[in-house]
């Protein structure tokens, strides 16, 4: 093989020390402070240096990447799995020889690093959705502790976490045990429709302990509720300063686009003119015009991949990438199923969006996912639908392809289309000729 790659590198990251491989020179070690780090920059290009193979280690790459950056080398952070040695044969020493070696014959693969600006709010985001999760786990701590003292809430209120919920769980931790005094404080909607088994259910038996637990969670939710505040606040910020909003009168035209907008259900974040800013920072392309994408799941996959896709070449590479491209794994005559360790977390995002979709009765999309439910099961229909829905996203940022909700049934007649054109088909070849059932009738008369 030839070496394409002569001034190259290969650095192991560790917890204590990193290892750094030039060729014709024995191994160094630096230790992972800051200083550290700067004096492997200075030695890399002392050596004349040019490129440099790292592991995406946990986070332990992420500062010595911006420095070597920094510094001019055209750094490559690669998937530990492509730089798996022989086994036996594990040392922190010859792993980064290993790296040096690959890197330098061309066998490594770069994997994406989004921009500064994109990382700032994918930083913000990842920690949205850590405060999300951890309040929802705190409303099953307050529904348990309620279930304990017999206060049936969940079962006649959809969300405990609501308005009314809200109301009526502070108003026990207050003190107040009348059941019809607690009915008062929920929507008018609950007193009218669900009265008496709203009543029934705040009938509870109170517990110190019970109430004491209520508190812990109610306290504690309100906490990450504050807390994904201040992320809302932060990812505000970090879009204005993106893309100067209100400076411009082409952003005022943005907000008077944002007008009637898909509503987004779940976990909205307080940011002000969200799809305004997403618009500008796509230069006027709605990815929101496609199925089952809000804002909010927008932001979310600009987070996670920024705007710029031209670093996927194809919608191929997209998709594999994501984690929704069918699998290959053949050993001679056999094709084995083989599940894959490591999900993107944009993929992860288009498969929620698919599931929704699937659940959906007027979208094209979704018809399609339900017939392919019923024919290879929930899991294929998943990650067939988010694949679908991935492509279209490629090709409408990449490509500006627009897309057209033609709804469900302009998709079975399409169907049924292929249907014919397969049966004539077919027909054809055993010598055969199909005639409609109309036809058949008019040459019976």
């Amino acid at each position: 093989m030839e070496r394409i790659r002569k001034n190259a590198s290969g650095i192991d990251i560790g917890a204590k020390n990193i290892f750094v491989s030039v060729e014709s020179e024995p191994v160094k070690s630096f230790e992972t402070f800051t200083e550290s780090f700067y004096e492997a920059r200075d030695y890399l290009l002392s050596k004349g240096i040019e490129t440099v193979a790292m592991e995406a280690t946990g986070v332990y790459w992420v500062i010595l990447y911006e420095i070597l950056v920094q510094s001019g080398l055209d750094v490559w952070l690669v998937d530990g799995k492509q730089t798996r040695q022989v086994p036996g044969r594990k040392t922190d020493v010859k792993d980064c020889q290993w790296i040096q070696q690959l890197h330098s014959y061309g066998l490594l693969n770069r994997c994406f690093v989004p921009e500064d600006a994109v990382k700032e709010v994918r930083a913000y985001q990842r920690m949205r959705e850590d405060h999300i999760r951890s309040a929802s786990m705190h409303i099953n701590h307050m529904q348990k502790a309620l279930t304990e003292m017999n206060i049936r809430l969940k079962e006649v209120l959809s969300q405990i976490h609501g308005a009314s919920g809200m109301a009526v769980i502070e108003a026990i931790l207050a003190g107040e045990r009348n059941a019809e005094k607690l009915l008062a404080l929920c929507h008018v909607s609950i007193r009218e429709n669900k009265a008496d088994a709203v009543r029934k259910s705040l009938n509870g038996y109170y517990t110190q302990s019970g109430l004491f637990a209520l508190k812990q969670a109610y306290d504690e939710y309100n906490f990450y509720q504050q807390q994904i505040k201040a992320c809302d606040q932060q990812i505000q910020d970090s879009m204005e300063k993106l893309n100067k909003f209100h400076q411009d009168d082409k952003s005022k035209k943005m907000i008077s686009s944002t007008k009637g907008r898909k509503p987004i259900r779940h976990n909205k974040p307080d940011v002000d003119h969200l799809g305004g800013h997403l618009l500008k920072i796509f230069s006027g392309t709605d990815a929101t015009q496609l199925p089952g994408i809000t804002d909010y799941t927008w932001l979310q996959l600009y987070a996670e991949v920024g705007k710029d896709l031209t670093n996927w070449p194809t919608e191929k590479h997209f998709t594999s990438w994501l984690g929704l491209a069918p699998g290959q794994h053949q050993s001679g005559k056999k094709n084995k199923a083989r599940s894959k360790k490591h999900r993107p977390k944009a993929g992860q995002i288009f498969r929620q969006i698919a599931q929704s979709l699937i659940e959906s009765k007027k979208i094209a999309i979704g018809a399609f996912g339900r017939r392919l439910k019923s024919k290879r099961g929930p899991g294929i229909a998943v990650k067939a639908t988010a694949r679908k829905l991935a492509v279209l996203y490629w090709r409408l940022i990449i490509h500006g392809v627009a897309y057209t909700e033609r709804g469900i049934k302009a998709y079975e007649e399409q169907m049924k289309m292929n249907k014919e054109r397969w049966l004539v088909k077919n027909a054809k070849e055993l010598g055969y000729q199909l005639i409609s059932k109309m036809r058949h009738k008019q040459r019976n008369r």
